[in-house]
């Protein structure tokens, strides 16, 4: 069957959803230019957008989370929205492949009962594998894969998690994150590929591995449409700038224009020319030019010079930008304002999750008025659209499950664990205590040694992240033990301690995203908890080799522990694979990371970062010592 013929079929044709049999009636439409999938991509957008009505084009401007509409799905077709989300932890139930195929099938043909019948794009926040599906293959968080240093190894863990999210249903990803992270504070540092623009560069392979090498891949089963976020500065705010009890977070970057275009600005440069991304998120951040005086920040939700004068204009990016969770209520001026600025600044996409309706009234009216220009709407729209005959949705708008059977596979899971491995970074290595002996007597001890959900940190199944049994998962302990069956553990080396050989102490940090993780938030630190000390302080002084794991989103306070460790592995968040950590402690791969980050001495030399004046860090980025194989 020809493809051009598919959409056409499907709405003449009764679609099934879960609350029972919606039909969708046909239309004089079916035979437009727009449906045919021989035309180019701009002649068919030009065809659609003629005969769009401006309550038509504003609903594609608009995203609501799915909860605002699960209850009642004929809102999708009321308010003609244009897209849907899952928040994080924001699931149906059961939490299954094939009930996510079905939920977003369901939401999907409530957008085919619009007078146009397009299509809707769902997005998902799949930042280190679809994380919100229990089951999934969860990789390492981005800072471990900048620790790889392996632009082909992030591409294949890209596409995989392409590969298991659209079997699902959500045809968008949020990712990746190409903040650079200047101060290892900021709660979303493990979500950065590190310190350094030239690195995080680097590893923009992760859109290709999402979208493809083309444009012409991007209606592939296993492709999705990539987000680079968040546009800009997000990484290099400054410490206490933020609102509320955040600290780094939604903060205020203060640069000059030249430091800005040099550490912010150029990954999304090569976002956009090299890799074709083809949405972008702006930051909740805001950023206040050096050159007029500090003092003056703007928002950049608001900041059309950046949105419009230098992406899309100057750099030339094509695709559409879509806010972050309600981002434009923090913009200053009553919600018709905040709703203004925003359009006019350059905003193609409103994720509004819960507030559809008000924000395409307050569009409606600001046309009306002639705040916002008809022009600035169909540029708007034309993004959108040019996003969705790329996916292939007018074509087939329902999820193909063919990879379903993939999600979680032992080979997909393979690829992570060998990214678990070539992202452990090993800091200190005296007396040859690594690669450990198969045939020695391990003591393992530490809270994070056999917690899954500590291992794979935040936006795993929920927004935070939480510590346990969250999911499917090898820990640490588990794959130690693949390589020594006899391995003690104990949670807080209360157990005795004679009679071993070697002790393995995990240490780390417990699940958070975003904010919620700055230093300094609701008693967040960089420093080590005091049970993670006293398991260091009892199993090095009993045993006399003691290695250290700090499984962790950045580095921690070691400065005084260090002398008492014979090893110290940064282990980052390895996800699902903890057996990767094990495959270099036994040496059944080297060790070859290398820090994405410099490591402070203290909390108090943050930020610290390469290039800088003085720079005297504990170990330095870049750093990270090597065994055979």
């Amino acid at each position: 069957m020809k493809r051009h013929h598919l959409l056409a079929g499907a709405l003449m044709t009764a679609v099934t959803v879960a609350a029972g049999t919606l039909s969708v009636a046909p239309s004089a439409a079916a035979t437009a230019p727009y449906l045919d999938a021989r035309r180019p991509v701009e002649r068919r957008v030009d065809d659609l957008l003629a005969r769009m009505t401006l309550p038509e084009k504003i609903g594609q401007m608009t995203q609501a989370e799915r909860n605002a509409v699960d209850g009642d799905p004929a809102r999708i077709t009321d308010l003609k929205l244009g897209s849907l989300l899952s928040g994080g932890g924001s699931t149906p139930t059961p939490n299954t492949p094939a009930a996510w195929a079905d939920m977003v099938d369901g939401y999907q043909a409530r957008a085919l009962a619009t007078r146009l019948r397009i299509p809707l794009l769902y997005g998902v926040d799949s930042v280190h594998g679809h994380g919100n599906l229990v089951g999934a293959t969860v990789f390492p968080h981005n800072i471990a894969l900048g620790a790889t240093r392996d632009p082909d190894l992030v591409r294949e863990a890209a596409h995989i998690t392409a590969t298991e999210t659209r079997a699902t249903g959500p045809q968008w990803v949020f990712a990746p994150c190409v903040c650079v992270a200047r101060d290892d504070r900021w709660g979303r540092t493990y979500e950065s590929f590190g310190e350094d623009p030239d690195l995080v560069t680097r590893l923009e392979t992760a859109i290709d591995g999402f979208q493809g090498r083309n444009a012409s891949q991007l209606d592939r089963p296993d492709r999705v449409l990539a987000s680079a976020k968040h546009f800009a500065g997000d990484g290099d705010t400054t410490y206490g700038s933020a609102a509320g009890s955040y600290k780094l977070d939604q903060g205020v970057t203060i640069t000059s224009r030249e430091r800005f275009r040099r550490i912010d600005l150029a990954p999304y440069v090569a976002a956009v020319r090299e890799h074709r991304v083809g949405s972008i998120m702006p930051s909740y951040s805001s950023v206040d030019w050096t050159e007029d005086g500090v003092g003056n920040p703007v928002k950049m939700s608001a900041h059309h010079e950046l949105l419009t004068e230098v992406l899309k204009q100057k750099i030339g990016f094509d695709g559409f930008l879509i806010s972050d969770w309600d981002a434009i209520n923090q913009l200053p001026g009553d919600y018709a304002t905040q709703v203004r600025t925003a359009v006019n600044a350059g905003l193609d996409m409103f994720m509004v999750p819960y507030s559809a309706d008000r924000f395409e009234q307050a569009l409606l009216a600001e046309v009306a008025s002639g705040q916002v220009s008809t022009a600035r709407i169909d540029d708007a729209v034309r993004r959108v659209l040019r996003a969705k005959f790329q996916l292939g949705l007018f074509e087939h708008p329902f999820t193909d499950r063919r990879y379903a059977g993939t999600i979680g596979s032992a080979e997909h899971r393979a690829v992570a664990r060998e990214a678990v491995a070539k992202s452990q970074v090993l800091l200190k290595n005296d007396h040859g205590a690594l690669p450990l002996g198969r045939g020695q007597k391990i003591y393992v001890a530490g809270a994070n040694a056999d917690n899954p959900g500590n291992q794979a940190g935040g936006w795993t199944v929920t927004w935070q992240g939480a510590s346990g049994d969250t999911i499917p998962a090898t820990t640490l302990l588990e794959g130690i033990r693949q390589y020594a069956p006899d391995a003690a553990y104990s949670l807080d080396a209360s157990a005795p301690t004679a009679g071993y050989d070697v002790g393995v102490v995990v240490v780390g940090e417990t699940p958070y995203a975003e904010g919620v993780g700055d230093v300094g938030n609701n008693g967040r630190t960089l420093e080590l908890s005091a049970a993670d000390r006293a398991n260091i302080d009892r199993v090095c002084a009993a045993i006399a080799t003691c290695v250290v794991l700090d499984v962790a989103g950045r580095p921690q306070i070691v400065t005084d522990q260090l002398p008492k460790l014979d090893a110290l592995v940064m282990s980052w968040l390895p996800g699902s694979e903890g057996a990767g950590v094990a495959d270099v402690l036994f040496g059944e791969r080297a060790f070859s990371g290398k820090l994405p980050v410099s490591w402070p001495r203290s909390e108090a030399q943050e930020p610290i970062n390469i290039g800088d004046r003085d720079y005297d860090p504990l170990f330095r980025y870049g750093f990270g010592l090597t065994t055979r194989h």
